[in-house]
């Protein structure tokens, strides 16, 4: 029948289900036939099938407009697409999360993996990273190496065993991680020692804030369900955005 040109003739040609057809749009499966993510999300609950739970319950009839030009949805921000690429597929092709979240991290003094290249061995410098591989061999008396990732490289760092107890939280949990240290060169072999780690998975939240949930009111608990605001405690600081469910889990040996 010769290449698929929407959603609704892979739906009908390969007999998929609206779930299935719906994974495959939040995956962006579906921008190869110049449909954006959102728009075949829609495309794809508007084909025919059981009752959506909310229409279920309420014993209505969901109806669906197969234009989906009558919709209008927003476009996704690059950050909130990169951050749905890792969800579905661990991995994106459009940007490195790191590199949203660059001017943050430049501010607090936080280094790239491509400057360590340059660094003077010895020197003191922070660097920030997804973290890919954390090892712990046998053969090293405690000590730990973890591999850092941001949009221009990667990073080896070494956490003695004493740093470990003293962050091991941070060591063992974090998928985004802030570690300041020495650098230590050993001819084009380069390690960041640890002197302190960070985990900063939380600021992966700030890659799905897209531009219109800003418009919510303080009073929208149906977007932001909680308690009565007159009986939380106040907090001096603001509570840190979720979000490091977005990156797959690093590969961990021991």
């Amino acid at each position: 029948g010769g290449a698929f040109e929407s959603v609704e003739a892979l739906a009908g040609r390969a007999c998929l289900t609206r779930s299935e057809v719906d994974r495959l749009a939040n995956a962006d499966a579906f921008s190869s036939v110049k449909t954006a993510r959102r728009e075949a999300g829609w495309r794809a609950l508007a084909l025919s099938g059981p009752d959506l739970p909310l229409f279920e319950a309420g014993g209505g009839e969901f109806v669906a407009h197969r234009d989906s030009s009558a919709a209008r949805l927003p476009m996704m921000a690059l950050s909130e697409e990169v951050a749905r690429d890792y969800t579905t597929l661990s991995l994106s092709l459009k940007a490195h999360p790191l590199s949203f979240l660059r001017e943050r991290f430049h501010r607090r003094g936080y280094v790239t993996c491509r400057t360590l290249l340059s660094a003077r061995n010895g020197s003191r410098v922070g660097l920030a990273g997804l973290v890919l591989v954390r090892q712990r061999p046998g053969s090293a008396k405690g000590v730990i190496f973890a591999t850092l990732e941001d949009e221009t490289g990667v990073a080896n760092v070494i956490i003695w065993p004493k740093l470990f107890h003293r962050f091991r939280k941070a060591v063992i949990g974090a998928k985004l991680m802030a570690v300041t240290g020495r650098i230590q060169r050993e001819g084009d072999v380069i390690h960041l020692v640890a002197e302190q780690v960070l985990d900063r998975s939380g600021e992966l939240g700030l890659l799905q804030q897209a531009p219109f949930k800003t418009a919510l009111a303080h009073a929208d608990e149906v977007a932001r369900p909680g308690a009565d605001a007159r009986e939380k405690p106040k907090r001096k600081a603001p509570l840190q955005v979720g979000g490091a469910e977005i990156i797959p889990a690093s590969r961990d040996f021991h």
